[in-house]
């Protein structure tokens, strides 16, 4: 790691997890915000969000097919409108000097979120845009991440 970010500037890290809370208080659905969270990652090139929210995914319940074909979303059937949408905005807000977020891209976000969830979509892609560039540009270590999501398996009884 390069820099420990959340010891070297703690008050960032606190303003970046309650972007992280607020977008979760905004209603739309967790497995969502992971695909978000991974196709974001992928155009990044962010191992450790990648690591991470793949987990998360998994967690969650997300299909194993689903995760491995979500670069190449476009062309498979597994992906709802809803998501479709919410993955084309997600790819042109991360590739916002090539796209510059085109009227009809957000016109299918507009068709399938409310302005309240279009607004907590679009927090989350500026909210994973910025952990990736923590991430990748400050060498966070990947593979050690442990999902909060994950089943709790009961202790045995002693």
């Amino acid at each position: 790691m390069r820099v420990d970010y959340a010891k070297a500037f703690p008050s960032g890290l606190q303003a970046m997890l309650g972007l992280e809370q607020a977008v979760r208080r905004g209603g739309l659905e967790p497995p969502l915000l992971e695909l978000v969270k991974l196709r974001a990652s992928q155009l990044n090139g962010c191992a450790y969000c990648l690591d991470m929210h793949s987990k998360d995914a998994r967690a969650l319940g997300e299909d194993e097919q689903r995760l491995h074909v979500l670069a190449a979303w476009r062309e498979a059937p597994f992906y709802s409108p809803r998501e479709r949408a919410a993955l084309a905005w997600c790819e042109a807000l991360t590739l916002l000097p090539q796209s510059g977020a085109p009227d009809d891209v957000f016109a299918e976000v507009e068709a399938q979120f409310s302005p309240e969830e279009i607004a907590a979509l679009t927090f989350q892609i500026v909210a994973i845009n910025g952990w990736n560039r923590l991430a990748v540009g400050l060498r966070t270590p990947v593979g050690d991440y442990v999902s909060p999501f994950r089943e709790r398996v009961p202790s045995p009884e002693r």
